[in-house]
């Protein structure tokens, strides 16, 4: 029965995905073509986060950002998040206020009319090439010099270790670093276990938790304080999907905060 319920519930979910990404397609593409830079993407993302609303409800998993105050709108972000779910791509556009470039993969364009909205909205990266993965960051450091916020989750790709939070890469930190950018880390916390990467299958309906951190600053800091600020980073998230995780934690006695 609870197989049942979980293929039922996917399909649906992916129904609602398909259907409501093919209406909201020219509205995302269209003011991002005609309108050149962030107004554009701007106005292509109130569209992204109808689609990501309309998908979370039809699959009965809903998304709620907690201590979004410690990262105010209006400031360029180096967004930084722990990555494990499917359900992540939908997060981000809901529990993040404002308008951002991800960086992205350049396999997820292979996806059907998803991959249409998601090359005109991310910044695309072929990890085997050296000269793609050079004009991804260069293009990521000029979004952030005019003014807007980009998104990179620092694992590199979806978590499949058992441990809450796998290594962190330095290209984001660098970036950051090298922009003099601050840095807003989030922590994601219930995806896996909600619809894990291994299995979509085992699918359950639920509330996904999007928990901001202290926002860290980078002005003044060199390449030299790179590896304490990715530690410093990686330590901190860690402590928070440890402490609001039910599968990692041992004491719950203060969860979120």
């Amino acid at each position: 029965m609870r197989n049942f319920l979980a293929i039922l519930q996917l399909m649906i979910a992916g129904l609602v995905f398909v259907a409501v990404m093919i209406i909201v397609l020219p509205f995302i593409v269209l003011p991002i073509l005609l309108i050149p830079g962030r107004t554009g993407r701007a106005i292509g993302f109130y569209f992204l986060q109808f689609w990501a609303i309309c998908t979370s409800t039809a699959s009965f998993i809903f998304f709620k950002s907690y201590h979004h105050e410690k990262a105010p709108d209006g400031r360029a972000y180096v967004y930084v998040l722990n990555h494990g779910s499917y359900l992540d791509a939908m997060g981000v556009v809901m529990c993040i206020k404002q308008a951002f470039r991800p960086l992205g993969k350049i396999e997820m364009t292979k996806v059907p009319v998803f991959g249409i909205i998601y090359k005109r909205v991310a910044v695309m990266i072929d990890r085997s090439s050296k000269g793609s993965r050079e004009r991804s960051v260069q293009e990521l450091k000029k979004e952030l010099a005019q003014g807007g916020s980009i998104l990179i989750f620092p694992e590199g790709t979806m978590n499949r270790t058992e441990k809450p939070l796998a290594n962190f890469y330095d290209g984001a930190f660098r970036i950051a670093i090298e922009t003099q950018s601050p840095i807003a880390p989030i922590a994601i916390i219930n995806a896996r276990t909600l619809m894990p990467r291994s299995n979509p299958f085992s699918i359950r309906p639920g509330l996904v938790k999007f928990i901001y951190d202290d926002v860290v600053e980078t002005k003044g800091l060199t390449q030299d304080d790179l590896p304490e600020l990715k530690k410093r980073i990686h330590q901190s998230m860690e402590r928070i999907i440890i402490s609001n995780e039910s599968k990692y934690a041992t004491h719950m006695s203060d969860p979120i905060s």
